[in-house]
């Protein structure tokens, strides 16, 4: 059955392919018909006469690749390793570094490290791009070769090179790999606040936030001042979760709404009544590694003002992936309908804009950092809206508010300054008069 992902192809040989082929010809016209025409003229030139025989199942796995790289960036074939590298990754663990990676160009690029896995860890960050494995060149393969090198038996080590835009020279890791455990949900409390960190949008994500809410209600015996949500460098997920976790903040209304390439292909999924978190505050803090499911949680609940958005501008990949099974172990992935806020914005491009920026001054280099967006792929869909170009560096350069040096911040014993100003934060909005609350809040039972 096929799944929103906010991520019997594989013939034996060419008479199975043929019939499909001739089937399709009666529907289309004179000029689909050329083209496929030529088509076959291709296939057959190469299959008799390419200097290296190659199988007719390569052939066709190549026409379709090539097919579907001419789309957006994230519809693509998923053979045996693909489809069940997927279906891991959005239910359990594997062994690993922690990446999320693209292929653009024949380049692997980072789109993400998942927090506290070996990548992130070592310092590897979005936009980088990964040139070698153990010494070895990968441009020009195919991703599932490099994501395959990739994993491995846990505690064997690899050497990778990364460019970083900006940098003059390579940069060499040596990462140990581990289980990549996907905990999608993390939670602690920080000064009568509680801060869930949702990593990712599993199959669990929903669940997981909240038995967090309680565990949080629990360790302080009653309910916390208010909650920070921590979507900073969450790929996203399965769009169902989002949908989920945006409702457990929610009292009622539009989480989301997916648009096809039809005017009647509008699907729109609403919230049920009760607010989990009975209205308390609720700050979530993105940056430019939120993307997709993330950005539609964000999204809700800053179109229902039931948060407040702050950080940077998120990542901007508003489309949903349609996971279409082609046989038991293959599936195509691809772009069926864009997804647009409560308010009727698409992210797409764009992202989602915060309410108030507030730049990361832990780091040192923030001003400077290369940050990677859906914009940057090649042929990511184009959102027809107007596009803001981020402009948290310029905004923010002479802020007061944001002068501290991460040196100054560490003495303070302050490693994370967004984190730190969104807990603050809170504290804020519980002292308003009155506090901070949703209309008619009723918690969940």
């Amino acid at each position: 059955m096929a799944r929103p992902f906010i991520s019997a192809i594989g013939a034996a040989g060419t008479l199975a392919l043929i019939p499909a082929f001739t089937a399709a010809l009666a529907a289309v016209d004179v000029d689909t018909y050329r083209e496929l025409d030529q088509f076959m003229d291709v296939f057959e030139r190469v299959r008799a006469e390419y200097v290296e025989e190659i199988s007719d199942e390569d052939l066709m796995r190549g026409a379709i690749d090539g097919m579907l790289a001419s789309l957006d960036p994230h519809s693509s074939f998923l053979d045996e390793t693909g489809f069940d590298r997927l279906t891991t990754q959005s239910q359990g663990e594997y062994g690993g570094l922690g990446l999320t990676v693209t292929l653009e160009d024949g380049a692997v690029k980072v789109i993400a490290p998942f927090e506290d896995t070996p990548a992130d860890r070592a310092g590897v960050q979005a936009g980088d791009y990964i040139t070698h494995l153990d010494g070895e060149l990968i441009f020009g393969g195919t991703l599932d070769e490099a994501v395959e090198q990739m994993r491995g038996t846990p505690g064997t080590s690899i050497d990778i090179t990364v460019v970083r835009p900006g940098q003059d020279e390579p940069l060499e890791f040596t990462l140990t790999r581990e289980i990549i455990e996907l905990r999608a949900v993390t939670w602690e409390v920080q000064d009568s606040v509680g801060v869930i960190n949702i990593n990712t949008f599993n199959r669990n994500t929903g669940d997981e936030v909240e038995a967090a809410i309680a565990a949080i209600s629990q360790s302080l015996g009653g309910d916390p001042t208010g909650y920070v949500i921590d979507l900073r460098s969450n790929p996203g997920g399965l769009l169902d979760q989002a949908i989920a976790v945006s409702d457990i903040f929610l009292e009622r209304g539009e989480v989301v709404s997916q648009r096809g390439r039809r005017s009647s292909d509008i699907q729109r999924y609403y919230a049920r009544a009760g607010d989990a978190t009975n209205g308390l505050p609720i700050v979530v803090i993105v940056d430019a590694g939120t993307a997709s499911a993330s950005e539609i949680v964000a999204g809700a609940l800053q179109d229902h003002r039931r948060a407040l958005i702050i950080g940077e501008q998120t990542f901007g990949k508003g489309s949903v992936q349609t996971i279409l099974p082609l046989s038991e172990e293959t599936a195509l992935r691809l772009t069926t309908a864009r997804y647009y806020t409560p308010a009727g914005n698409s992210v797409q491009e764009g992202g989602i804009e915060p309410d108030l920026n507030v730049p990361q001054l832990s780091n040192p280099d923030w001003r400077d950092a290369p940050r990677f967006r859906e914009a940057d792929l090649r042929r990511h869909l184009i959102n027809e809206e107007t596009v803001e170009e981020d402009v948290i560096e310029d905004d923010l350069r002479d802020d007061p508010r944001f002068s501290l040096t991460s040196e100054q911040l560490a003495e303070q014993g302050i490693d994370d300054f967004q984190m730190h100003y969104a807990v603050e934060m809170i504290a804020r909005l519980a002292r308003q008069d009155p506090p901070m609350r949703t209309a008619a809040a009723t918690r969940r039972r």
